[in-house]
């Protein structure tokens, strides 16, 4: 937090020091994280296995130092995808912009396992980001149950995105689940388009004793009303032995159901995109083995074991240029995020 300075120069209430016209934003936080290892969570959980978490008097010691309305703009981290998606001026390149910035709204709970407080009931709290072209704000409209509503546009008028969430929370022994109820819109106004969707289910897993970590699952549709266009992400469990663990798998498809676009990747690192026809002739050749005994390493490839391709066609839709996919390696792709 900026403080005024102690000749006296600065006065309460001016804004925060700016360079080249350029205000700085605080990075983190003023104090540390203390340790949550003297806190025993059995002591208190082990009586409320199937209650729901909201109605539970939880130590602060869990606690993250931020509201949930607060946690709620971390929504518009990558708002850039929405402003990409703007100026997309086919529908299904803004359905691939939707869809990668719907994904990239959870991948900031990524190892985040402190809960956020609970806001007071009428509380609110604004962000402007003249930086981002984004102004939000959110505010507590219930409280038991617990919902919070958000609210945000574009400075230059391009989009609107709001939206309630009634997070509902479930401890169950292991293991502590969080459904995000709740519907989220975005408006793309220069197309005069509705995107809608909810987010995947969040589970924290070993709160009783082992290292947290934090997965995503179920279905999440994001439709566009006017087109009838649809995508459907499948957020993968984790399985038995983690070789889902972060997966997405999904497509995109028009009003007659036909498939566009498939969709795949990890919500904690990039999403993938390829043409439907072409992404099936490469899983058909990697069953038959034949991608596996005639492959070749890829220059430029980063991350896991050397990638094997056979001269497929994909794009990234949500991460850095040259990121990773999973499974075998796909040559010639396009970032959406570039």
């Amino acid at each position: 937090m900026w403080t005024p300075a102690s000749n006296g120069i600065g006065k309460v209430g001016d804004g925060p020091p700016q360079e080249n016209g350029i205000q700085k934003h605080r990075t983190s936080l003023p104090a540390p994280m203390f340790t949550r290892s003297d806190f025993s969570v059995w002591s208190i959980l082990k009586k409320c296995i199937g209650l729901e978490l909201s109605k539970i008097t939880m130590p602060i010691a869990f606690n993250e130092p931020l509201s949930f309305l607060q946690r709620i703009t971390e929504y518009m981290e990558h708002v850039y995808l929405i402003h990409r998606a703007s100026r997309q001026p086919q529908s299904l390149e803004r359905m691939q912009s939707v869809a990668a910035f719907a994904v990239s709204a959870v991948a900031s709970q990524w190892e985040r396992t402190g809960k956020p407080f609970n806001p007071l009931l009428g509380e609110t709290y604004e962000l402007i980001r003249e930086d981002l072209g984004f102004r939000f704000i959110s505010e507590q409209v219930s409280h038991h149950p617990p919902i919070s509503a958000f609210y945000s546009e574009g400075l230059h008028q391009d989009f609107l995105f709001h939206g309630s969430i009634y997070p509902k929370l479930k401890f169950w022994g292991k293991s502590v689940e969080a459904e995000p109820r709740g519907t989220i819109t975005l408006e793309l106004l220069k197309h005069k388009e509705a995107y809608t969707w909810t987010n995947p289910t969040c589970c924290v897993h070993n709160v009783i004793i082992g290292k947290l970590w934090i997965e995503q699952y179920g279905t999440v549709e994001i439709l566009n009303h006017r087109t009838g266009d649809k995508c459907v992400l499948h957020f993968k469990p984790c399985g038995l032995f983690g070789k889902e663990l972060h997966k997405v798998e999904g497509y995109i498809q028009d009003k007659s159901k036909k498939k566009l676009f498939v969709i795949y990747g990890k919500w904690t690192e990039c999403l993938w995109g390829i043409d439907p026809v072409t992404y099936e002739s490469f899983r058909k050749q990697e069953r038959r083995g034949d991608s596996l005994r005639k492959t070749k390493p890829v220059r430029g490839c980063r991350g896991g074991s050397p990638a094997r391709v056979r001269g497929l066609a994909r794009r990234c839709l949500g991460g850095p240029a040259g990121g990773v996919g999973y499974r075998t390696c796909l040559s010639e792709r396009r970032c959406l995020s570039t």
